[in-house]
């Protein structure tokens, strides 16, 4: 029984993956002016370990849940109705495992995940700006909205109890206002509201039909500039409903997740900037208790790069 239940965890895991994913922060100061024409190559690693709960109705001490990635995306700032705009292309390889202590269950899949792009532009403050133009620009409150459309790339085999891939498509349209203020608007208090949409799974374990409700965000981002060259923020995502149902019966595992944390960014030279973000989940129900880390290595090029 220990051994069927601990499998069952497991199953959950690969449906519960995508959602830690999809957990990850908006990055601060994405809705403030940027050059047009600035194009970011972006490399960054990610681990995050999650145990023990995965589900309220289901826990299984000693389960563990730990993944890897690598994410390599190319974002392009330009004009659209002289107002600043970005695209932004995203592909993840990852490493996942999980095990459930004293039983002997361990499962582990590497590959490619679920590729995913971003359109997104400013509407308030967001007059499309050249890198002179910016040089004189004094920062103002800035409005603006995006759309993130994740495509069903990675690997995924029905067969399987764990998968990077998730057999289905999501949206997130977002909204997201930045504002300047202190002492030379040095601070910055950065909003966000989004939420996800998901198509069917229709292979879930074979033969069931996995769909999830929307999944409705909130994020908060506070963050200052010690110097032209550093600033670090503080962060706080929290995500509810979402509830899944499988071959028509609802699960009633709707989320309440409250995600914090803290991100730090260097740019050493106007090509090079890392940044490195620390998170962990303060409300997990119905979602993993989660802790995580990235390092991101940013290469810029282009007007406005130096």
């Amino acid at each position: 029984m220990k051994r069927r239940t601990a499998i069952r965890c497991l199953a959950l895991l690969a449906c519960v993956l995508p959602r830690v994913l999809l957990a990850q922060f908006t990055d601060p100061r994405t809705y403030t002016q940027a050059p047009v024409g600035l194009n970011q190559l972006e490399l960054d690693y990610v681990y995050a370990h999650s145990d023990a709960s995965i589900d309220t109705s289901l826990v299984v001490v000693g389960a563990h849940f730990d993944v890897q990635q690598a994410v390599l995306s190319y974002t392009h700032n330009f004009s659209v109705l002289d107002h600043l705009a970005w695209a932004k292309a995203v592909v993840p390889f990852a490493y996942l495992s999980g095990h459930v202590a004293g039983t002997g269950i361990t499962r582990s899949v590497s590959g490619a995940g679920d590729a995913s792009v971003e359109l997104g532009a400013l509407l308030k403050g967001g007059k499309a700006r050249s890198a002179a133009d910016l040089e004189s620009y004094d920062p103002e409150t800035t409005l603006g909205v995006s759309l993130a459309v994740s495509a069903p790339t990675g690997e995924y085999n029905a067969d399987r109890l764990l998968n990077l891939g998730s057999n289905r498509w999501s949206f997130k349209p977002e909204l997201g206002l930045a504002h300047p203020f202190g002492p030379e608007q040095r601070g910055e208090l950065d909003l966000y509201v989004n939420i996800y949409f998901f198509t069917d799974n229709t292979q879930y374990r074979g033969v069931e039909v996995l769909r999830q409700e929307p999944l409705p965000g909130l994020e908060g981002h506070l963050s200052y500039s010690f110097t032209p060259n550093l600033w670090a923020s503080l962060d706080a995502r929290y995500c509810f409903r979402g509830d899944t149902v499988l071959d028509g019966v609802n699960q009633d595992d709707g989320q309440h997740n409250l995600t914090a944390g803290t991100e730090v960014s260097w740019s050493p030279s106007a090509h090079h900037t890392l940044t490195l973000v620390v998170v962990g989940a303060l409300v997990h129900q119905n979602s993993p208790a989660y802790t995580g880390a990235a390092l991101k290595y940013v290469y810029s090029w282009g007007p406005g790069s130096g």
